[in-house]
């Protein structure tokens, strides 16, 4: 009663939203897709949207199977992906997600002897991860998430690959600069300068900040660390990055770090795959590559 291009068709209306783009999408005539539809709603006994105008809203059955749409067609996908390359004579593909927008320097030391060790793997890293990650780990969307951050789901495994130290990056020239560490209190008059993460995911809100009840001035967010860096080299901010990125940057601009408290910000980077999946030979080899890989954090 449900076939697979049932659902194909729910998601590309989703995401398209139109019936004319979501044939188009897969090659269909929109009859023949309008024509598919309907004969599932009779099979249903349920309609799966409704039209208001020229748009579509789809009803609970219809919310149900999109739902379902997207958690099993990346599946398919996936295998039909993983099939295809083992006709061909290949291993496999490693898609990686990042959720540690700094991470991607780190992450090139990693894949370069990756890539010698395992040539016939194919590796594909997204590096625009606003999206959730669980959820792309979950939906087969990717096979390796870098995030600082995991959160612990069934069939899920996280693995830590190295520690290091969130510190408060400033000018050379900085009144803070000369400091041993930094208080809340410090930040008060200061243009905080932050990736563009939600304030509850960045450390040096809620590991710093908010604890003492301190807000920056000001906070602006950057998508690119070189960008970041200049405003801070230039006195127009602070940002809050991982020691070891600092202390590469600081070898090319005049930036330097100071802890944040007495104690320091201690973080660990992990690596999280699906425990399915965490025997699969390149995949695991690519685990203990970066767990064993020589880094300073």
């Amino acid at each position: 009663m449900l076939e697979r291009n049932h659902l194909a068709i729910l998601r590309e209306v989703d995401r398209l939203g139109s019936l004319t783009a979501a044939a188009e999408s897969l090659c269909l005539t929109q009859s023949a897709l309008s024509h598919a539809v309907k004969k599932l709603e009779q099979q249903l006994d349920a309609a799966v949207w409704t039209k208001e105008g020229r748009n579509l809203r789809f009803t609970q059955a219809g919310e149900y199977l999109l739902a379902l749409a997207k958690r099993l067609l990346p599946q398919f996908e996936h295998a039909e992906l993983v099939m295809s390359q083992f006709s061909q004579g290949q291993r496999g593909a490693l898609r990686i997600g990042m959720e540690c927008h700094p991470c991607y320097q780190w992450l090139l030391k990693v894949v370069a002897p990756y890539l010698q060790r395992w040539p016939d793997v194919d590796v594909d890293v997204k590096q625009k991860f606003q999206f959730g990650g669980i959820g792309a780990l979950i939906g087969y969307e990717i096979d390796v998430l870098v995030t600082p951050d995991p959160v612990r789901k069934d069939g899920l495994s996280f693995q830590p690959v190295f520690d290091y130290e969130q510190v408060l990056v400033v000018g050379d020239n900085h009144p803070l600069a000369q400091t041993a560490f930094v208080e809340p209190a410090h930040l008060l008059q200061e243009t905080l300068i932050s990736y563009p993460v939600d304030i509850d995911r960045l450390d040096i809100y809620n590991q710093f900040l908010l604890p003492a009840n301190c807000y920056p001035r000001q906070h602006k967010t950057i998508e690119t660390t070189d960008i970041m860096l200049q405003m801070v080299a230039a006195g127009r901010g602070v940002a809050a990055l991982p020691k070891w990125l600092v202390a590469e940057y600081a070898q090319k601009m005049p930036v330097r770090p100071v802890r944040l408290g007495p104690q320091g910000i201690a973080k660990q980077i992990f690596l999280g795959v699906r425990e399915e999946d965490a025997g699969t030979d390149y995949l695991a080899s690519f685990v203990a590559m970066a767990r064993d890989a020589e880094w300073k954090g």
